[in-house]
């Protein structure tokens, strides 16, 4: 089956808003061995939109169109695939009904523009959406299958599930195809391919992917064809490339991020952590507590920004930090050992450097950070000293993730001696 992807919506030709919807609906059509055959970002016309379907139906079996759905008056794709089909609108009874109650069960009188989301294309299946007041539509004219979606993220995942998904399957004969991703934090992106290289050669180029991001690297790994053989070939695939990597695969679920994985062995080990941060401006404790229940392992942080909050709240000795200055190791140990000291932790992170663009120093350039994690026994503190490029917000991202790959391997090593 091949497949093509509309994103209707104006302010997703600006610099503001994304198209994420798009890449959602490839990984789903990928899982089921849909070939994509053409992307399109279009602006709220009626005109250009009705155009690009009318070439599109003769070339594919399915069409995906996100976006254009709702109330206002710039949401044309309803009246764009009317006219792209030769086809009328009319209002559906059943539809409008469900809004009425939906505004109704939410306290509020229904605004009049709302029933511009209950005209349906004659001949169109309504998708119920649970998650908001646009419903879906699907159409089949000339042997293409056009589905008309929500832009909203949550509410098109929510139709994703409930009605492209079965779809998809009954006409594939279930997944064709699945990837596996292997997550490694703190290594280069060339020195993951040198150690993987041997993989290429046993399952395929074709079937490894490396994704690079700010301190992390995605390994995918990709099988196809009937269930058992594709399980079978992806799980040795695995394997494979985690002895490859070795102990800097800190993940193999998509699920899982370096500091829920981090929240697991804190947890686990029934340890606490503190932060101290400078650079980071609570980078690394805001990381940490996104995780659900943080809670239980995190104590709370310090950001001392400043040389007096420094020594006030964590206890740099003053005289240390103005002999080898803010950003430096000793300033970086006396800041993990202290913040884990004056909040009680059991683990203490200490961050100081500069994030730029001003502020460095020909000894002391932007990108210079000094990182510390300091464990349960006082003077043992664990340094690195990084020169990093890219801009404030890539040193301070870059940071963040070292740092916390220097604690999960500290972990690790205190559970497995």
């Amino acid at each position: 089956m091949k497949a093509a992807i509309l994103a209707v919506g104006s302010e997703l030709l600006g610099t503001v808003r994304l198209d994420t919807n798009s890449l959602k609906l490839t990984g789903l059509l990928d899982r089921y061995g849909v070939e994509l055959r053409r992307k399109a970002v279009i602006g709220d016309s009626e005109e250009e939109i009705a155009e690009e379907l009318r070439r599109l139906i003769p070339r594919v079996e399915l069409i995906l169109i996100t976006g254009g759905l709702g109330p206002t008056a710039d949401d044309v794709t309803r009246e764009a695939v009317a006219a792209a089909l030769g086809r009328r609108l009319h209002l559906d009874e059943e539809v409008l009904a469900s809004l009425e109650r939906r505004f109704q069960s939410l306290g509020w009188r229904m605004p009049e523009v709302n029933r511009r989301q209950a005209w349906v294309v004659d001949g169109a299946e309504v998708l119920p959406n649970s998650k908001g007041t646009a419903p879906g539509l699907r159409i089949e004219h000339e042997g293409c299958n056009l589905f008309l979606f929500p832009g909203v993220p949550v509410e098109l995942e929510g139709l994703m599930a409930s009605a492209l998904e079965p779809w998809l399957a009954a006409r594939s004969g279930g997944v064709a195809r699945e990837t596996a991703v292997l997550k490694i934090a703190g290594l280069p992106e060339s020195l993951v391919e040198e150690r993987i290289a041997p993989a290429y050669e046993e399952f395929g180029r074709e079937s490894i992917t490396i994704l690079s991001n700010v301190g992390e690297i995605r390994l995918q790994a990709t099988a196809q064809g009937p269930e058992p053989e594709r399980r079978a070939r992806l799980r040795a695939m695995v394997e494979r490339l985690s002895a490859l990597a070795g102990d800097a695969v800190y993940a193999t679920r998509e699920e899982d991020t370096l500091e829920s994985v981090i929240g697991g062995l804190l947890r686990g080990a029934g340890q606490t952590l503190t932060t101290a941060e400078s650079c980071t401006g609570g980078l690394v404790a805001q990381r940490i507590t996104a995780v659900p229940g943080s809670s239980d392992y995190f104590l709370g942080a310090a950001v001392t920004y400043s040389n007096e909050l420094k020594t006030r709240m964590v206890g740099v000795p003053a005289e240390m930090i103005a002999a080898h200055g803010a950003v430096s190791e000793p300033v970086a140990r006396a800041m993990a050992e202290g913040v884990r000291r004056a909040l009680g932790g059991d683990w203490g992170i200490g961050i100081t450097g500069v994030a730029g663009p001003g502020g460095g120093s020909e000894e002391k350039p932007v990108g210079t950070v000094h990182m510390a994690v300091a464990g349960p026994r006082d003077g043992e503190a664990e340094h690195r000293h990084l020169r990093l490029p890219g801009d404030r917000d890539r040193i301070r991202r870059f940071s963040s993730q070292v740092a916390l790959e220097m604690l999960r391997r500290r972990l690790l090593a205190v559970a497995n001696p």
